[in-house]
C-alpha cells in the first residue's frame, strides 16, 4: 500500500491509503521523491481552477526514481533518478507532432486533469520519463518542470542577448524568468513586484533594476531603455491591469509574453491600430513540454541557475495541509516542496 494526498474539495486534503499501482504496457512506475507546490496547485486548492477534477491527487512538479517497468519498456533501469513531462498528448495529432501538446484535443495533465504526484508512487507513460544524473539532488531536479515553462516562454518570444526585458512579478516563476534571461544574455533586466523582499531576491538572482513602487515603474523602464520601452515584457502575475500596463511599457516593435494565468472571463483591450503600425507582438505560453523539459534539465545539471532560494522550504506529506494553508504567509519561500522519499 501507499499514501496519497487527495484534495477532496477546495481547501481540504485527506491522506488516503491506496494500492501501489502496477505499470501497464508502455508505462513506468515512479517512486516519488520530491514534489514542488506550483501556483496552479494553489489555484486548484482555492477552488479557482480544475474544480471539475476533484477529488484528485494534485502535484506535477516532481522527481523520483524508476521503481518498475511495464511490458514493452526496456529502460531506464530500476533505481534511475528521473523527471517526468506532465503533459500527456495523443502523440499522433497535428499539435502533438509540433510539440504543441496543450492544444491536443485529448490532452491530459498529471495533477490537474488526472491524479498527480502527491503520492508515494505513480505510473506514467514511459515516453515522458527523462533520466537524470545521480549526482543532482532531488530538490533541484524537482525544479525541472517549472523551469521548462520559462524555457518555453523564452523560446516563443525568440529572446536573444542584448535585448532589454521587464519581468512583472518576482514570485517563483518571475524569479526563474529573471535567471534564464540573464543566462541568455538579456540586458538590462528590470523586475517589479509589490513585495520588496521578492524584488531583493530577484536582484540577488540576476536582475539589474528592481521596482516595488508601481508609481516609479514607467520612469525606471524608460530611463533604462533610452526612452523606448522594453524589448520584451513578461507578465507573470495574471492580472488584467498588469497586462494593460505591459502594453504601455513595451517598445514599438517589441514583444509581450503573456504568461500569468487570469480568470477565464478576463480580457485585455488591445489597441489594434497601434499594434499593427508599431509591429508589436503578443504570444501566450504557460507550460513546458518535450524539448523544453530536456533543456531545463540540462541547465539545472550544469548549475546555470541559483536554486537555493527554491529549495529551503519543505514539508512531509502528512503536513501537506499546513504547507498549503501557510503558503501565502511565507513570501520568502520562493518554492515549497513536499518530501516523499529520500
Amino acid at each position: 500500500m501507499m499514501r496519497a494526498a487527495v484534495l477532496k474539495e477546495p481547501g481540504r486534503f485527506e491522506i488516503e491509503e491506496r494500492p501501489i499501482p502496477k505499470p501497464g504496457r508502455g508505462e513506468i512506475l515512479i517512486r516519488i521523491a520530491r514534489v514542488g507546490i506550483c501556483g496552479t496547485d494553489l489555484h486548484i486548492f482555492n477552488g479557482h481552477y480544475a474544480a471539475e477534477s476533484l477529488p484528485m491527487v494534485p502535484g506535477h512538479e516532481f522527481t523520483g526514481t524508476v521503481a518498475a517497468l511495464g511490458a514493452g519498456v526496456d529502460g531506464p533501469e530500476v533505481g534511475t533518478k528521473a523527471v517526468v513531462d506532465m503533459n500527456i498528448g495523443c502523440g499522433r495529432c497535428y499539435w502533438c507532432r509540433r510539440n504543441e501538446i496543450l492544444n491536443c484535443p485529448g490532452m491530459q495533465q498529471m495533477g490537474i486533469t488526472v491524479d498527480g504526484a502527491f503520492a508515494d508512487y505513480m505510473t506514467v507513460p514511459a515516453r515522458l520519463v527523462i533520466p537524470a544524473p545521480e549526482h543532482v539532488p532531488f530538490e533541484v531536479l524537482a525544479l525541472t518542470e517549472p523551469l521548462s515553462c520559462v524555457v518555453r516562454a523564452a523560446r516563443k518570444a525568440q529572446v536573444t542577448f542584448g535585448q532589454s526585458a521587464l519581468v512583472i512579478g518576482a514570485g517563483p516563476i518571475g524569479n526563474l524568468h529573471v535567471q534564464l534571461l540573464r543566462t541568455i544574455g538579456v540586458a538590462p533586466i528590470i523586475v517589479t513586484d509589490l513585495s520588496p523582499d521578492r524584488v531583493r531576491m530577484a536582484l540577488d538572482c540576476g536582475a539589474d533594476i528592481g521596482v516595488s513602487d508601481p508609481g516609479q515603474l514607467r520612469q525606471a523602464v524608460m530611463e533604462a531603455t533610452d526612452g523606448r520601452g522594453a524589448d520584451l515584457v513578461i507578465e507573470s502575475v495574471g492580472n488584467p491591469a498588469l497586462y494593460a500596463a505591459a502594453l504601455r511599457l513595451v517598445r514599438r516593435g517589441g514583444h509581450l509574453a503573456a504568461f500569468g494565468l487570469t480568470g477565464p472571463d478576463e480580457t485585455l483591450a488591445l489597441p489594434i491600430l497601434d499594434t499593427i503600425l508599431q509591429e508589436n507582438s503578443v504570444k501566450g505560453s504557460v507550460a513546458g513540454m518535450g524539448q523544453d523539459m530536456h533543456d531545463a534539465l540540462t541547465l539545472l545539471v550544469h548549475g546555470r541557475l541559483k536554486t537555493e532560494p527554491f529549495t529551503r522550504a519543505s514539508f512531509a506529506l502528512d503536513d501537506i495541509q499546513a504547507a498549503f494553508d501557510t503558503l501565502g504567509d511565507r513570501p520568502g519561500d520562493l518554492k515549497t516542496q513536499i518530501v516523499m522519499s529520500e
